[in-house]
């Protein structure tokens, strides 16, 4: 599947998802990880959260049309349903939502590390 234009990130190659994924094995595998660093960590991945949002958006649009497409060619709605969730539409649109998620659990993470950081200190 070929990633959106909207999901690429404007300093690489990259798409938002592989930076999402980068920032996150950054936090996992660092020994000790700066609160400083940490920061930088959050607000890159809050600045993401918008991008995604969007993403989200189109791609949700781009998978109704699919499926109402789908619904209007099947008789039974389930094998239509079944159909929809085999095209590049589907799957961009789970890739967007697992990013989502991916950037929320992060974030709640950092915020939690940075909390214990300031009441360690």
């Amino acid at each position: 599947m070929v990633p959106s234009r909207r999901m690429k990130t404007l300093d690489s190659n990259m798409t938002v998802r592989e930076k999402v994924v980068e920032l996150l094995r950054e936090v996992r595998d660092a020994h000790v990880l700066q609160p400083e660093r940490a920061a930088e960590i959050l607000l890159e991945l809050t600045s993401f959260q918008g991008i995604i949002n969007d993403e989200i958006r189109v791609a949700d649009m781009d998978y109704a049309k699919v499926l109402l497409k789908e619904l209007e060619a099947n008789e039974k709605a389930n094998r239509a349903k079944i159909k929809a969730e085999t095209s590049p539409e589907y799957g961009r649109k789970r890739v967007a939502r697992d990013t989502k998620e991916l950037i929320i659990e992060g974030v709640r993470s950092l915020k939690y590390f940075l909390k214990e950081e300031r009441y360690d200190a």
